[in-house]
């Protein structure tokens, strides 16, 4: 089975702790701190690649972790810094978070988008080593990585993709034309996933993409439509495929439902050029053939006339590869407007990260300050050392953080959170 939706969770590394270490040479005293800084922790790194058909892996294997930062060491020594982690993915794919929101659109051959960054390493003493503080006997801990739950969507770059009702004749079409070898029976549903083959048209390589049937209410997930339907998104034009032997009436209101279908899944691809074909037309009487055609051709207008054909009669395929090669032309500039209008590849974007940019929020009996940096320096902070705790009221003293809290109504002894933890104000 295609394996197209995956659930994962990426963690990046944890950031190495610094050091508290001071010089001890022989006649050098009082050598001064020499605490090294701890290093970041590796990234998480989704990498497009077509090395990788589908997104089978991610069944077997749910949780992946970058490799942690090294702690920093005496005599100025850093910590190695934490491995980064490239998990492969088939081109085509959609990042998502556990909300839905879209991350990163992995559509081309190594587009890469950060998912988990590694946590940020923690100072050494020396960094803290001042003219009034020549001796600083703390350091920072490193951060832990960043952790999210993805939701990845494998959507097949397909140039044609083959859509109709169960049974119209979809995959017997693609294994008459390719040498794909799809199942093919006698009954509705057979194509539970969607096949691919290559055909060359005008002396290039042209991927077909064979899409489950679609019923009525496939859009609102009938029959699995809705995740049918996801793979109809990129290709580069469709060919509907209808069988012509159960009469005009039939194969008209066959189209008109696959069409709404579609329609209602994405209205965009009303652009999307398309050819239609009437299949089975050697169980079509000959005098009934024109009207087939003629109502196919009503129900879903296109630039092409509709083909007839007969797949397993090998019946009309030079007729459907003349009109899939004179409709490509015009579907590659159609999926190249579709495609800018979609959206950028990766939709992440970096907040302020100044140590002064902060808001304070009254919450419960408390207040709360808000600011990526503040909370970053409480949580890299050894509250439990005497010296760590003074220099970081120091820095929320000169960033303003009192003076804000004295505006938002802060009286003496009211809690004060910030991150993960809680002070006191005084």
């Amino acid at each position: 089975m295609l394996a197209d939706r995956a659930k994962i969770n990426v963690r990046g590394g944890h950031g190495g702790s610094g050091c508290v270490s001071f010089r001890r040479e022989k006649y050098i005293p009082r050598g001064g701190p020499d605490g090294g800084d701890g290093a970041p922790g590796g990234d998480v790194v989704l990498t497009a690649t077509r090395q990788v058909a589908d997104l089978y892996r991610f069944r077997r294997q749910h949780h992946f972790r970058a490799g942690n930062g090294g702690h920093g060491k005496g005599d100025l020594r850093h910590g190695a810094d934490g491995t980064r982690l490239e998990l492969p993915v088939p081109v085509g794919t959609e990042v998502r978070d556990a909300d839905g929101k879209l991350l990163a659109d992995l559509a081309e051959v190594g587009a890469q988008v950060v998912v988990a960054r590694g946590g940020e390493g923690g100072r050494g003493n020396v960094c803290f080593a001042t003219a009034t503080r020549q001796a600083p006997r703390f350091a920072e801990h490193g951060l832990p990585g960043q952790e999210l739950w993805l939701q990845l969507t494998l959507k097949l770059l397909a140039d044609v993709g083959l859509v109709g009702l169960p049974n119209a004749g979809k995959s017997s079409l693609l294994a008459a034309l390719t040498r794909a070898r799809p199942k093919i029976a006698s009954y509705p549903f057979t194509t539970l996933e969607p096949n691919l083959g290559v055909l060359e048209v005008e002396g290039r390589p042209v991927v077909l993409a064979d899409i489950p049937g679609l019923v009525d209410g496939a859009s609102r997930g009938v029959g699995l439509g809705d995740r049918f339907l996801a793979h109809v998104e990129r290709t580069r034009m469709l060919v509907f495929v209808v069988d012509g032997s159960e009469g005009a009436a039939a194969a008209a209101e066959a189209l008109t439902t696959v069409q709404r279908e579609l329609l209602a899944f994405k209205p965009a691809l009303s652009e999307t050029p398309a050819i239609v074909t009437v299949n089975k037309v050697d169980l079509v009487p000959a005098g009934d053939l024109d009207d087939v055609l003629r109502a196919a051709g009503a129900a879903l207008v296109t630039t092409v006339a509709p083909v007839a054909l007969s797949a397993t009669g090998h019946q009309g395929l030079e007729d459907v590869v003349a009109a899939l090669g004179q409709t490509l032309a015009h579907a590659e500039t159609t999926a190249a407007r579709r495609g800018d209008e979609d959206g950028a590849r990766v939709v992440l974007r970096p907040a302020s990260d100044r140590v002064a940019s902060f808001s304070v929020l009254k919450e419960g009996d408390g207040f709360r300050v808000k600011g990526g940096a503040l909370e970053r320096l409480v949580a890299k902070a050894d509250l439990d050392n005497r010296e760590a705790v003074e220099y970081v009221q120091t820095v929320m003293e000169k960033a303003g953080v009192s003076t804000a809290l004295r505006k938002s109504g802060a009286q003496p002894g009211d809690a004060v959170l910030i991150g993960e933890q809680e002070f006191e104000f005084l």
